[in-house]
């Protein structure tokens, strides 16, 4: 079984209530979980957030909720935790691990159902894959936070983490 993981927290300091932001008739939210639904592969979609809100419109749309835990609920709690908490809440229930995990964040729109399809054919072709992302542009000049793509076509860091 594939399953997709939609992860949305209500505190952002940044930009406080971007989840629900409304973009051309929708909550900002509303388009990676329609992404989601779209994708032919993906057979349960569940969203992990604390936000009533999303956890209506996550509702709305098909989404099964998994309420998040106050504790990863904070700025300072890690998005890997949350994930860990909708990955082991999801095996429990669908009573085993799901074959892939779709990640995706409500605050990430331009996700599509293509992108989300061909990740998941790459994964599957693939057994040495452990993950597949889509990747942008982004002139945040950290090397640590930099990828290069090999000539297999992966990533790989800039800067070697060891």
């Amino acid at each position: 079984m594939i399953c997709s993981l939609i992860l949305g927290r209500k505190g952002s300091l940044g930009f406080p209530g971007k989840n629900l932001y409304d973009i051309k008739g929708h909550p900002l939210a509303w388009y990676p979980m329609q992404a989601a639904l779209d994708t032919i592969e993906i057979d349960k979609n569940f969203i992990s957030t604390d936000d009533p809100e999303l956890i209506d419109l996550g509702r709305e749309v098909g989404f099964e909720l998994i309420e998040r835990p106050d504790y990863l609920a904070t700025a300072e709690a890690l998005g890997d935790d949350a994930y860990r908490h909708g990955y082991e809440v999801i095996a429990e229930r669908i009573g085993e691990k799901p074959e892939l995990l779709v990640l995706m964040f409500c605050n990430a729109p331009t996700v599509t159902p293509k992108q989300i399809s061909e990740g998941i054919r790459i994964l599957r072709d693939d057994p040495s894959a452990d993950s597949a992302v889509t990747v942008s542009r982004y002139n945040m000049y950290s090397p640590t936070r930099a990828r290069r793509v090999d000539k297999n076509g992966t990533l790989q860091p800039y800067i070697s983490f060891e």
